[in-house]
């Protein structure tokens, strides 16, 4: 897929930045190697992506971390490396997404994107994983974070093949996320205020 269109660019930078809210190093990857295999093209400045030492690094980082949201606590430690990571990642591959354009819009767009959907996506993830921590002790957050890797992968491909519909996807995502955040909010007040009845 070229791009060759304004709004197609978009589509797939943001639809790629808000993956990275998920998991850092997976939408890198695969861009990595779809440009590789010839079924997207970026500019001549971002070819980078599809080399070897790229991907084998991209690969690398991405097990890291799939793994390492697999262990209780050790996870919340890696939100906060995850964090700055990801919203790089996200302005990176937006930026890559708008080559082509003027260069001082380019960057403006992602950074926006960047630091504003990826952090957004990012820092509702923490929050939900924190809250996951403190209502079950982190025996639910293997749970949550088979749930990010996935939206990540599917949100990934979805940019690349059909960027237009990642916009969908973006929006029911943050829509289901802020009513989770809410709900395991309510759950924990609630556990608090039977904690207070009972003592």
């Amino acid at each position: 897929m070229d791009l060759f269109t304004p709004i197609t660019s978009i589509s797939l930078g943001l639809g790629l930045s808000a993956a990275c809210g998920f998991r850092a190093f997976l939408p890198p990857l695969f861009l990595g190697i779809f440009t590789r295999a010839d079924l997207i093209t970026l500019g001549e400045s971002w070819q980078w992506f599809s080399s070897d030492w790229a991907i084998g690094l991209f690969a690398a980082a991405a097990l890291f971390e799939v793994c390492g949201y697999f262990i209780p606590w050790l996870d919340n430690l890696l939100d906060i490396i995850s964090t700055p990571a990801a919203i790089t990642a996200g302005t990176i591959l937006t930026c890559a997404s708008l080559d082509g354009i003027y260069p001082g819009l380019q960057w403006i767009l992602a950074l926006i994107s960047g630091v504003g959907l990826t952090g957004t996506v990012q820092t509702s993830s923490v929050l939900l994983r924190g809250l996951s921590t403190a209502t079950t002790g982190g025996l639910g957050n293997p749970i949550i974070a088979i749930a990010e890797d996935i939206v990540s992968i599917i949100l990934t491909l979805t940019a690349i093949l059909l960027p237009l519909i990642s916009l969908i996807l973006i929006v029911i995502l943050l829509i289901l996320g802020k009513r989770l955040i809410v709900k395991l909010r309510n759950h924990k007040r609630n556990g608090a205020n039977e904690e207070k009845v009972i003592t």
